[in-house]
């Protein structure tokens, strides 16, 4: 009987429910609290957490308990999978991985748990090439490799209104640099060696977007690429910022407007706004 791997992720991928169910990727949930209120993120209404951050209630947010991973991977070896290939956002921003080595050593599987270094759409980029290559019979190196190739090449373009949130939760990282920006100063971040980083400061949103449209075009670079804009909240930003970057990356394979996930929107803020640019290979 040939190898079935099953892959899995963590809520902070950002995954929408239909892509994760079309490539039967399992998603941890990783933990939100919220005025003493402690559960899964997706049992929280996104607008609710929004109204509650923009009224300066205290957010937090923590890794799933191994609990919750061993009965992931056991749900998934008893559906007959021979191996595991379960890839998280990174070490630097969550215990999310600890959790999930934790609960590997118990399983009677092998489980291949990976730091992806990243967050959002690179890593949920990441879980769908590697549920592809599962899909298509790749034994467990190959899915492995799937994963930390999309994972090395994807690149996360951020826009937020303030750096407080991120202040906030400690997730700042290098970005503490930016701190004391002016507030007409919209500051723009990536995800570099696993944290969050600094990328530009620009006067105003229109001119800060546009900047991260042009910096998400350049990194395309011609080449065949899967975007997607990331949103915290709607706003009259995100379907425009993908219309332009359809026209101006021709060699786009895939592209959707997705909503990042609320343990991530807790920490960026209200109208914080993403573009993830991950090469096809």
């Amino acid at each position: 009987m040939p190898a079935r791997i099953a892959v899995i992720t963590d809520s902070s991928s950002c995954l929408p429910d239909l892509v994760a169910a079309r490539w039967a990727i399992g998603v941890v949930q990783i933990q939100l609290n919220l005025g003493g209120h402690f559960d899964d993120e997706n049992r929280f209404e996104r607008g609710e957490v929004i109204d509650a951050m923009r009224e300066g209630h205290v957010i937090t947010t923590s890794p799933p308990d191994p609990g919750a991973f061993f009965w992931t991977y056991q749900e998934a070896a008893a559906s007959g999978a021979t191996a595991i290939v379960s890839i998280h956002i990174s070490g630097r921003m969550s215990d999310t991985v600890r959790a999930a080595r934790e609960a590997a050593q118990q399983v009677r599987i092998p489980v291949h748990v990976l730091d992806s270094r990243t967050t959002g759409m690179s890593l949920g980029f990441a879980a769908v090439s590697a549920a592809r290559a599962a899909a298509a019979g790749a034994d467990a190196g190959r899915v492995i490799e799937a994963a930390e190739r999309r994972c090395f090449t994807s690149t996360e373009f951020i826009y937020v209104d303030t750096l407080e949130y991120l202040r906030r939760g400690g997730r700042i990282g290098a970005a503490q640099a930016m701190l004391g920006t002016a507030f007409s100063i919209k500051p723009l971040l990536t995800v570099k060696n696993g944290e969050v980083a600094p990328l530009a400061r620009v006067p105003g949103t229109r001119r800060a977007l546009a900047k991260m449209v042009d910096l998400a075009v350049k990194k395309s670079g011609g080449f065949r690429a899967d975007i997607a804009v990331t949103r915290f909240g709607a706003s009259d930003h995100e379907l425009e910022i993908g219309r332009q970057i359809e026209r101006r990356v021709p060699a786009m394979a895939e592209s959707m407007v997705v909503e990042a996930s609320t343990v991530i929107g807790a920490h960026l803020g209200p109208g914080a706004l993403g573009i993830t640019v991950s090469p096809v290979y």
